[in-house]
């Protein structure tokens, strides 16, 4: 038996792609600060593609996940911060197929915000996420 359980409101439409929210038995809770499309141990960019970058900072939410002894199935939320609106829609397809490869069929709480820019210049994404590990 999951400990987590997807929240769906009565008459609301079944979300694609994210739950309208999530809830969880007890557990040890790990937060991570945004991960941008970067590398994270030479602290460069090998892609200005923003697909690239998604897939880079997934990638990069899930080695603090493993950091932690947690996996993707225990995400509950992620926020992702974009740069660009229409380069997002343009690639959602691609960006959808980056996400289940790296992430798999967990699809917590999202938010997507559109920013103006982020600190490092040449990201085009930031993804913050929170977990939850059953004890």
């Amino acid at each position: 038996m999951s400990s987590f359980a997807q929240i769906q409101p009565d008459g609301w439409k079944r979300p694609s792609g994210y739950s309208h929210g999530i809830t969880s038995s007890a557990g040890r809770m790990i937060v991570t600060a945004g991960q941008i499309g970067w590398n994270p141990v030479s602290c460069e960019f090998e892609s200005d593609d923003f697909v690239a970058q998604v897939a880079q900072a997934l990638r990069n939410v899930v080695e603090v996940l493993k950091a932690a002894e947690a996996l993707p199935v225990h995400l509950v939320r992620l926020t992702w911060f974009i740069t660009d609106r229409t380069a997002y829609m343009l690639a959602h397809k691609e960006i959808g197929v980056a996400y289940r490869e790296i992430i798999g069929g967990n699809y917590p709480a999202m938010s997507v915000i559109i920013v103006s820019a982020l600190i490092e210049s040449r990201a085009k994404v930031e993804i913050e996420a929170t977990a939850v590990v059953p004890v």
